[in-house]
């Protein structure tokens, strides 16, 4: 399929549109998949361009449903994504001690309330933490950034027993992960 009709709906600036609020009528699907570890294929080729990514990353939203669509006012194309369509690749703490994210297509947001670490599984069945980022689209700690936060990372007893894993962002407690009986990070 030619991206350029998809394309030519959508700011070059790379600024997140409103794609909560398009509801086309025509729809299809696109041969692109977003990888696990972050890479997009199109028609079996990895777009190199980060650019493109990025662009194209500004009109990605999830379903109701749990599918992933590019839309436009003009059109919706559903695409597949393996695990989560982005990835943590970049932490790093402020003055304040709000750790700040980036994600592999250049969205930056604070780790606090309204973007917090959740535990969930993997594809291969690991449990790693994933944040929200917008439109239901949500990204994977990166396992640089993973082991980066775990540095910083304080020890939290569960209230039915056990330990959590996790550090305190913007005053909200994020999760890193349970340990097991005598297990130490």
């Amino acid at each position: 399929m030619n991206l350029d009709p998809l394309l030519a709906h959508i700011d070059p600036e790379g600024e997140i549109p409103p794609v909560e609020r398009w509801h086309p009528k025509h729809a299809g699907e696109m041969d692109l998949v977003i990888v696990a570890d972050g890479r997009w294929i199109h028609e079996g080729t990895p777009i190199a361009r980060p650019r493109l990514v990025r662009l194209l990353s500004t009109i990605l939203r999830r379903e109701a449903d749990g599918r992933y669509v590019l839309v436009t006012p003009a059109e919706k194309q559903l695409i597949r994504v393996e695990d989560r369509p982005f990835l943590v690749v970049d932490a790093d703490p402020d003055e304040d001690g709000t750790w700040w994210l980036t994600t592999n297509v250049g969205d930056r947001l604070a780790l606090g309330e309204d973007h917090r670490l959740s535990l969930s599984e993997t594809p291969t069945g690991e449990t790693v933490p994933e944040v929200p980022v917008r439109f239901g689209l949500a990204a994977r700690l990166g396992r640089n950034v993973y082991y980066r936060l775990v540095e910083a990372a304080e020890h939290r007893a569960l209230p039915g027993g056990g330990e959590e894993l996790g550090l305190v962002s913007a005053g909200v407690w994020q999760p890193l992960g349970r340990l097991d009986d005598g297990e130490t990070a």
